[in-house]
């Protein structure tokens, strides 16, 4: 895996424009601000800002080596040329070689995962059980497209075992990222209707999540979540390596026995006729599934029962996403403010449901890129949390209105009902509202930077 600059310009067909083609390329970074020595920096042109002009500071803060693309390139009259610069045509496609040249070389076992809901929490839970048997490598933070699956997949060094994340907006997507990543083991959590604004149907969503299977070869392995509506039906017609979970039809791998907590959830996952108890540390159905999904992983590739059990245990969830903040007078704040979809709201209104408090108390944003769907979307959120007895709805932004009427259509009262512009707005209401025992669930679009009302919050007073 220690590439030296003169293999990178051989699997790019790139060009040396100064420094020696013998240093070795450990280590791949886009961003100069996390630069460290060593670090082979990555010019992109984004749309706010172009990579390429900054080889420079990343050379400063002791990147021994730049990759950029030909046609944003400018040579600076400071420029020394001890350090090489490779400038290849197009820099998305040199991530694709490159990091389809390292998963040609590494051993690892390669598990692939996406879904409309509950990518990163069922990555993070797999991440923990390989841990238990492998050194394992995962996709970390929002690394799931065309140039964060490379950078990923270009951390491989000596680990047995990677988990890598898939997402997409639209049709095709997740065929370019899985025939880099190919996975022998691909699981779909579920079909939902992220995203359905830009794919127009959830038959289209099912159709662009099952293009994970395009990148695996004849015996590899696509688990599904067997309780989805779209993956049940596909299952019933296409059987072949593919592994069921489920907590309702009758699946490979199934929980029984369930105890929902506040903040934990026991039962009894049924395999090949045994039964192994299971904690899991994070409330909600929705991770009873992810337990399962684990738990196949595990089983598929040998891992003891016991090892997979207590990597269930110690698995803990990425910053933002249901992280469970105590604050002042036995407040809780449930923060989820990394992004929200019609299926994780109710998830996580479902957690709000049965976490022990005073109140209950749900403070909800926007879903974004539903397209003609929003409308009736948002409604079915507000329907949704009357008929799960949250006491009182705060909703933020445009679209988020819409939950506040399908509140008022379920007949929850409307002084409950708060109808806001802005998180400040926000702040300054429930600064007056949260009374002591209250639980706060906090969710909505990443874009609409919920996590500024969290940290309000966090230095609550009542």
């Amino acid at each position: 895996m220690n590439l030296t600059v003169k293999d990178i310009i051989k699997i790019c067909n790139g060009t040396l424009y100064c420094g020696s083609e013998n240093v070795i390329c450990l280590t791949f970074t886009k961003d100069t601000r996390t630069i460290t020595k060593g670090d082979t920096y990555i010019g992109i042109k984004g749309q706010n800002f172009n990579g390429n002009d900054f080889y420079e500071e990343a050379f400063l803060k002791g990147a021994n080596c730049a990759i950029l693309e030909k046609q944003y390139f400018k040579a600076t009259k400071n420029l020394k040329e001890e350090k090489p610069i490779i400038l290849v045509d197009d820099i998305i496609k040199a991530l694709k070689d490159i990091a389809s040249y390292i998963r040609n070389q590494t051993t690892a076992y390669i598990i692939g995962v996406t879904g409309s809901v509950g990518k990163t929490s069922t990555r993070d839970m797999i991440y923990s059980v390989l841990t238990k048997n492998f050194k394992t490598l995962k996709t970390l933070g929002n690394f799931n497209n065309n140039i964060g699956l490379p950078l990923t997949i270009m951390r491989l060094k000596d680990e047995q075992a990677a988990v890598i994340e898939m997402g997409m907006n639209h049709l095709g997507e997740i065929d370019y990222l899985t025939k880099i990543a190919r996975p022998h083991i691909s699981v779909i959590t579920n079909v939902g209707t992220a995203h359905i604004g830009e794919v127009g149907s959830r038959e289209n969503i099912l159709k662009a999540k099952l293009e994970i299977c395009h990148g695996m070869d004849e015996d590899g392995k696509l688990i599904i979540n067997n309780d989805n509506d779209l993956l049940h039906d596909y299952y019933l017609k296409n059987k072949k390596n593919i592994v069921t979970i489920g907590i309702d039809n009758p699946s490979d791998f199934m929980a029984t026995n369930i105890n929902l907590a506040g903040d934990y959830s026991t039962f009894q996952i049924k395999y090949n006729d045994n039964f192994y108890d299971v904690y899991c540390p994070v409330p909600g159905k929705a991770f009873i599934y992810n337990s399962l999904v684990a738990f196949a992983v595990g089983s598929l590739l040998k891992i003891a029962p016991a090892k997979i059990v207590a990597g269930i245990k110690d698995f803990e969830l990425t910053k933002n996403r249901l992280e469970f903040i105590k604050v002042k007078n036995n407040v809780t704040i449930i923060n989820d403010a990394y992004n929200a979809s019609v299926d994780s709201m109710k998830s996580s209104l479902d957690i709000l449901k049965n976490y022990p408090s005073s109140r209950k108390i749900a403070v909800l944003g926007s879903m974004l890129e539903l397209g003609d769907y929003a409308n009736s979307l948002h409604e079915q959120i507000g329907r949704f949390l009357v008929q799960n007895n949250i006491d009182i709805l705060v909703t933020v932004g445009t679209l988020a209105r819409f939950i506040a009427q399908g509140a008022i259509d379920e007949l929850m009262p409307k002084e409950n009902i708060y109808v806001l512009d802005n998180n400040q707005e926000a702040i300054e209401l429930l600064k007056e509202l949260i009374k002591p025992n209250d639980a706060i669930l906090i969710k909505a679009s990443n874009s609409l930077k919920f996590s500024e009302i969290v940290e309000a919050l966090k230095e609550f007073e009542v």
